[in-house]
């Protein structure tokens, strides 16, 4: 490490620990080529403004880089004056984790980075972060190609992107993190970098699962896959008491599990409140990325184990066609994103270990009992990732710093105020946990589950295990090495 800067960061450090932070960064920001805002500044309340309506912190600002270089000078006036850093992309956080997820902190709003180009000689795609999936579907679709992601138009591709990045794709080619060849990145002295599997091979490492905490990403560079000819989106739905939706839960479990089960399905359930206490709408959905006539075939098993389901869709057409329906009917992002207020879990059961009796029964029990009549509506998603065919888990767990590569199902458990605006009951809290707890604690001790980090939760005991499992020591090693002073330090981020 060069004497100089060496010298920097340990001055840096004993600014940050002293306590001497510049109260006004503003000086050290004016004049540079961008915009930003500022408390008492007009239009400073709108960005800063979280997503989720739970959160209200306090920015120190909120700037708007339109380059790389603008990027390097933000991130330096943190790191010489004291402030935390950090990128806020499509703002969807959970925990408006873009806006620091505390007071004071100096975000880099990322939405000038919407670049998009695609080389068909290589088949891949240079994507600034600040594209939104929506953007990025109807982009690359004109090219015929697609990648996998989540369904959301309005979310933004850095941080789904390198914390993760599921959808109804991805049992057949992998999360969006997996298709990252190149990352470009500040470091946290303000350093522009590249990093691949040849430059930088440690950084490029921790970038994909744990970006946050190690660098601002401005563009990505992805393979991309051939955008299938025909795709079609299905549900079947149910109405099951306690006894019949704890053996539907065991029917999906098993059928997940089967080998013959094609990577092209894409499946979840869905799992709202039933219409009495004691029972539960029990849903599946999903995609199916074949010939619409073989879907009928590939979920026979499933079905000729459940009862006659209420009703069922379905919606045939091509790729594009899926994404817009999955959208919620359009992937038109320019008018103005909403809100919602919400308190969020996930919760990622092994592959080599599934839910047994005990904590199936305890789960459906809990659900459609407690989750009866309460001042909150809620859903819960049970997505397959694994499978003998998902290419999530053919990823070997050390490729990448995300970590869950032995997953079966990712489960969502989400819960949203009357109306979507504050406040947020207490009751919903505790109901939410209460969903985990009746997991966990009714599985054998040491069960080796898990949690997401793209549906991140502050109130998440032994949060950086479960996010980042067997992967940690070296996180906690590397943050030594490329953040020492802490400018990407946040409440969730690996410190």
């Amino acid at each position: 490490m060069p004497f100089i800067y060496l010298v920097g960061i340990l001055l840096a450090f004993s600014y940050r620990h002293a306590g001497l932070v510049n109260a006004d960064p503003i000086a050290s920001l004016t004049e540079k080529g961008f915009n930003f805002t500022y408390p008492g500044d007009v239009g400073f309340q709108t960005a800063s403004e979280a997503f989720n309506l739970r959160y209200t912190y306090r920015p120190a600002i909120v700037a708007f880089p339109t380059t790389i270089d603008h990027v390097s000078q933000i991130v330096r006036v943190g790191y010489e004056e004291g402030y935390n850093v950090v990128a806020r992309s499509g703002g969807h956080s959970y925990i408006a984790a873009g806006l620091g997820g505390k007071n004071n902190s100096i975000v880099i709003d990322m939405q000038n980075f919407n670049a998009l180009s695609y080389d068909p000689g290589t088949q891949t795609a240079i994507i600034g972060v600040g594209n939104k999936l929506g953007n990025i579907i109807t982009a690359l679709n004109a090219n015929g190609r697609a990648l996998p992601h989540g369904t959301c138009a309005y979310v933004g591709w850095g941080g789904h992107a390198t914390y993760g990045g599921y959808g109804f794709t991805s049992r057949l080619w992998g999360l969006a993190v997996d298709t990252i060849i190149s990352i470009d990145v500040v470091l946290a002295n303000g350093t522009i970098a590249k990093a691949s599997k040849t430059q930088n091979p440690d950084l490029f490492w921790a970038l994909r699962g744990a970006a946050g905490s190690f660098g601002i990403v401005t563009s990505t560079q992805v393979r991309t896959f051939e955008a299938p000819a025909s795709a079609t989106i299905y549900s079947y739905n149910w109405k099951l008491n306690i006894t019949a939706a704890t053996q539907a839960l065991q029917t999906y479990q098993q059928f997940s599990l089967s080998p013959e089960l094609p990577a092209e399905l894409g499946i979840e359930v869905v799992l709202i409140p039933g219409d009495s206490r004691g029972t539960v709408g029990f849903n599946i959905a999903g995609g199916w990325y074949k010939p619409a006539a073989q879907l009928n075939a590939t979920l026979k098993p499933f079905l000729d184990r459940m009862p006659e389901p209420s009703s069922s869709s379905f919606d045939i057409g091509d790729y594009l066609n899926s994404a817009k329906n999955l959208a919620g009917g359009s992937l038109d992002t320019t008018a103005p994103n909403g809100h919602d207020t919400f308190y969020a879990k996930s919760l990622i059961t092994p592959e080599r270990a599934p839910m047994d009796e005990k904590a199936r029964r305890a789960f459906i029990t809990y659900i459609a009992n407690e989750g009866f009549g309460l001042d909150v509506g809620w859903f819960l998603q049970l997505g397959l990732w694994g499978g003998l065919n998902s290419a999530i888990n053919v990823v070997p767990r050390e490729e990448t710093s995300f970590a869950h590569r032995d997953a079966l199902f990712t489960m969502q458990l989400y819960a949203y105020s009357e109306g979507n605006v504050p406040p947020f009951p207490s009751s919903g809290l505790a109901f939410v946990d209460g969903i985990a707890d009746s997991i966990v604690k009714n599985s054998p001790q040491g069960w080796d589950y898990g949690a997401y980090s793209n549906y991140i939760d502050d109130r998440l005991a032994n949060a950086d295990y479960l996010y980042y499992k067997r992967n940690l020591p070296r996180l906690k090693k590397l943050k030594e090495q490329f953040d020492p002073t802490g400018v990407f330090n946040s409440p969730t981020g690996i410190m």
